[in-house]
């Protein structure tokens, strides 16, 4: 994120409207550019077939696949996101830039392989045909890669191209799915598969603005596995945040108003739509946390660290941590302000605003957008807290935040499917609210002694943590090895591989080498 402060400061010391806009949309791009692309995929998939006359068992069908696919892809990676992420921080701060791509890949192959796994028995059972798993597996899959190439984008102050990446891959997605329905092709299945192809090309776009960035090099791809051991505070607090985010959904879809579209396949439209256009509502805090936080607070923050680091005196200490504290407390209320504003004013005009659009609203959708709308408020002013806990290496409180996130709001809309159907969004609610006063609490504690905290986290001896991970990360280290020596000698290791030599051999001969 250092990295991106460092290029808006730059963009914001420019004079004029239209500097300042730049810098607005270039910050929106990189924090809601993924959010704001699988939105517009789908609106635009829809759209078109609306246009051409597609059922809408198809729609449903389709809509259900494709959010499925999003939320298993987005839970799988928030695990991993957040030690990744620190992983890629450690190297850059090092100058080690030559472990990042093997780094890429490897984190690629650990996710791939595990939510393959994973998401394929979940399809084996769900209903959906042979091709339509088939394709909701690749799509799953090129997500992957493509929510795990994010955190490693943050480094490269190319906003031009990722800009470019997410409008190519709503355009060939669009124009897929545009040819896909001229030529009659089946609705679901081509339309699946032109939404694959869309992020397929940005997947492919962002890979070559990472090989242009960073070195190729034959560095271990596992060395990131101990990372995960090192910071699994991190990998809890990614997958609480993201369970908390999106569990009430799956939970409604559960309950009375829950609809069953296919096999495993449920949605709940009267509550989906509202929670989808709600959500929407946070990105002004997304975008404001990067501008304002990572531009005004952080050059605090660095000042004050370099201070403990590079023997500072207690004076200046003292005064630095104050300016520091000053501007923090300045931005986060900026910043709650803000959202309070934008959440008054869409529950001031969605009446208006949403009764106007095809969309089909009653007063229980209604109900359930002004509920969401304060839901998401709270949670997204919550989880600027939790990330600036996370600046100070409070990892105990953002996971203790992040787990209370997650369960209140898990247990409390599970409780709300036992009332009346217009308190279903309350859950929630409660989920949002609890987190956001015990991250603002742990905050308030954590910082009225930061030296203390700062000074005692730091270990007596040196300790390396091993788990699981770095077991793991060994083992394949070991396995590699042991390939690309067998391969040196010219000696086949699986059985495919000895059957295929077997059968050349004895048919037509020639050397080990071919």
């Amino acid at each position: 994120m250092a990295g991106i402060g460092f290029e808006l400061k730059r963009l914001f010391r420019r004079k004029g409207l239209f500097a300042t806009m730049r810098a607005y949309g270039y910050a929106g791009i990189v924090c809601t550019g993924p959010m704001l692309l699988g939105v517009l995929l789908q609106v635009g998939i829809l759209v078109l077939c609306g246009l051409w006359g597609v059922g809408r068992a198809n729609q449903d069908l389709l809509v259900c696949m494709v959010t499925y696919t999003l939320l298993a892809s987005l839970t799988l990676t928030s695990f991993f996101s957040m030690p990744v992420t620190r992983f890629l921080a450690d190297m850059l701060f090092a100058e080690r830039e030559e472990e990042i791509l093997p780094s890429f890949w490897g984190s690629n192959a650990v996710m791939l392989v595990a939510g393959t796994v994973l998401y394929g028995v979940f399809l084996l059972f769900s209903g959906a045909t042979l091709l339509q798993g088939l394709l909701c597996l690749w799509l799953f899959n090129i997500m992957i890669v493509n929510w795990n190439g994010m955190s490693y984008l943050t480094a490269i102050k190319d906003y031009r191209g990722i800009l470019c990446s997410f409008a190519a891959a709503i355009g060939v997605a669009c124009l897929c799915a545009l040819a896909a329905l001229a030529l009659g092709l089946p609705p679901v299945e081509g339309l699946l598969a032109s939404i694959a192809l869309g992020y397929g090309v940005m997947l492919a776009w962002d890979v070559v603005l990472l090989y242009r960035y960073f070195p190729q090099s034959e560095r271990s791809p596992w060395l990131f596995l101990r990372w995960l051991d090192q910071f699994m505070p991190l990998a809890l607090t990614g997958l609480f945040t993201n369970l908390g985010l999106f569990a009430h959904l799956v939970i409604i879809w559960a309950g009375p108003i829950g609809v069953q579209v296919k096999g495993l396949f449920y949605g709940a439209p009267y509550h989906d739509v509202p929670a989808l256009i709600a959500f929407l509502t946070i990105l002004v805090t997304s975008v404001n946390f990067v501008v304002s936080v990572e531009v005004n607070f952080y050059p605090r923050y660095r000042d004050y660290y370099s201070l403990f680091n590079d023997g500072g005196v207690v004076g200046d200490i003292v005064v630095a941590e104050e300016e520091m504290l000053v501007t923090l407390n300045r931005e986060l209320r900026f910043c709650a302000l803000k959202q309070l504003f934008v959440t008054a004013a869409v529950i001031s005009l969605e009446t208006t605003v949403l009764s106007a659009l095809p969309l089909g609203f009653n007063n229980l959708m209604h109900g359930y957008f002004r509920t969401l709308c304060v839901g998401y408020g709270l949670y997204a002013v919550g989880n600027t807290i939790l990330l600036i806990l996370l600046y100070f290496t409070d990892y105990k409180g953002a996971v203790l935040a992040s787990g209370l996130f997650a369960g209140v709001a898990g247990l409390a809309t599970a409780a709300s499917l036992l009332l009346p159907q217009q308190f279903y969004g309350f859950g929630f609610l409660l989920g949002a609210a609890v987190f956001f006063i015990v991250a603002l609490l742990r905050l308030d504690t954590y910082t009225a002694n930061l030296p203390y905290r700062i000074l005692s986290q730091q270990p007596i001896v040196a300790t390396d943590k091993t788990g699981w991970f770095t077991q793991l990360g060994r083992l394949l280290d070991r396995a590699e090895q042991r390939y690309e020596e067998g391969r040196h000698k010219g000696e086949p290791h699986g059985a495919f591989e000895r059957a295929v030599v077997h059968v050349y051999r004895k048919h037509w001969g020639g050397s080990d080498d071919r």
